[in-house]
């Protein structure tokens, strides 16, 4: 929070020494605009006062004054460039990320808008000053995704490196028994597999240092195991258990009996499947909710589900997989159609019901509490590979604009 509202004092300060009146000249052109001596001025004033508020000694004033004027550079060629594709930033969706700063900050929008005009800002200007850097990422994002290639191969590559691992993979709580032979391993396999507890089985046969705590292993990450369970426990659900794992002291059986860390989630999924039909200008309301309860009668006399909505289902993504919507979890479905879902039992046909989408009825085909983990992890992976690869390519973007525009720089003195 105190690194967003630094952020914020820096643009409120911007905002007030904005108002101070300057004889204004034309200090560069850019293109098909122009850098005003005023907004240098203005920006080196803000960038003293950070100087002196943190206490930081001041870089040269020329070198100073080069930086600023660059960065201003770049900025208004993004922004002519922007104004070229017809980049704009509806008041609706400028709202919104104000919603979610103020709230960022613990703030609900009237006391963030207190809390700016007392330290002397505007809080039109803020969102003038916003709506700008928004246009200007839109460009970055433009220019730079499709520039952007990350293949399967690297993906795995970066997802396998310690540092990677480091920081996003949960730890494991493991048991493990630890036998002599083979054949006795087998013994420990099939009393698994009769369901004798797993913890009892160690007390009974590990011949490992932890057999009297049920074969319990400190918590750890998958890397910093031995090889052969790392493999054997890499995105694995917790309740996994090992078949015998041969090493120098025997045959270790291993269980995840648990999982902690940031991206550690479960969630409540279903299978459901589906027929939807669409009134229209031939078909009333009351028409197709009647022709869909025809269609729902048919199944439950014994006609297949999947022929019929392959026949019927007027829902493009769905009806030629016969109504099967996959497994998904909450806040995903329109809210009558999950309400619908959440409380069905498993393969009842529901009554029809309406959304707005239409009339539909469904059967739940499966219910599951579904672990998160891996791919919550692959999605932060991603994230953090592109945006490294985002900065060396937005990087070059702008070297190669700056590069290739017109620049003149008028005397001032």
């Amino acid at each position: 929070m105190n690194k967003i509202l630094n952020i914020l004092v820096i643009i409120i300060a911007l905002n007030v020494s904005s108002k101070v009146e300057i004889l204004d000249r034309v200090a560069v052109i850019v293109d098909d605009g122009v850098i005003m001596e005023s907004q240098i001025k203005t920006t080196l004033m803000d960038i003293e006062r950070r100087y002196v508020d943190q206490n930081i000694p001041m870089p040269p004033m020329n070198l100073l004054l080069e930086q600023i004027t660059e960065k201003l550079i770049v900025e208004e060629l993004q922004l002519q460039l922007a104004d070229r594709a017809g980049v704009k930033i509806s008041d609706s969706e400028l709202n919104i990320t104000i919603d979610r700063l103020a709230a960022n900050n613990g703030m609900t929008l009237e006391k963030f808008i207190t809390f700016i005009e007392d330290d002397g800002g505007s809080y039109e200007q803020l969102r003038e000053d916003m709506r700008r850097e928004m246009r200007i990422q839109r460009v970055q994002r433009g220019r730079v995704d499709s520039n952007i290639d990350i293949t399967e191969k690297e993906f795995e590559a970066f997802l396998a490196t310690d540092e990677t691992l480091a920081a996003l993979e949960p730890e494991l709580l493991v048991r493990q028994i630890l036998v002599k032979d083979i054949q006795t391993a087998e013994v420990v396999k099939n009393a698994i597999s009769n369901n004798e507890d797993f913890g009892e089985l160690a007390k009974k046969y590990s011949q490992s240092t932890n057999a009297s705590s049920g074969g319990l292993m400190k918590w750890r990450k998958a890397f910093d195991m031995p090889e052969l369970f790392e493999k054997a426990l890499t995105k694995k659900s917790i309740g996994f258990i090992s078949e015998p794992l041969e090493t120098g002291s025997g045959y270790h059986i291993l269980k995840l009996e648990d999982k902690r860390g940031e991206f550690v989630k479960f969630e409540d999924q279903w299978q459901s499947r589906h027929i939807l039909l669409i009134p229209s200008a031939i078909r009333t309301d009351e028409e197709t909710k009647q022709q869909l309860s025809e269609i729902r009668e048919r199944i439950i006399n014994g006609e297949d589900f999947g022929d019929l909505a392959n026949e019927f289902s007027e829902d493009p993504g769905s009806a030629k997989q016969g109504g099967d919507l996959g497994w998904l979890g909450k806040d995903v479905l329109a809210a009558e159609f999950e309400e619908t879902m959440i409380n069905s039992e498993i393969g009842v046909i529901s009554e029809v019901f309406e959304t707005q989408f239409g009339f539909h009825f469904l059967e739940v085909i499966g219910k599951r509490n579904h672990e998160l983990t891996d791919e919550l992890i692959s999605n932060r992976a991603y994230q953090v590979l592109y945006s490294s690869k985002f900065d060396v390519e937005l990087e070059n973007t702008l070297r190669t604009m700056r590069a290739e525009a017109f620049v003149e720089y008028k005397d001032l003195d």
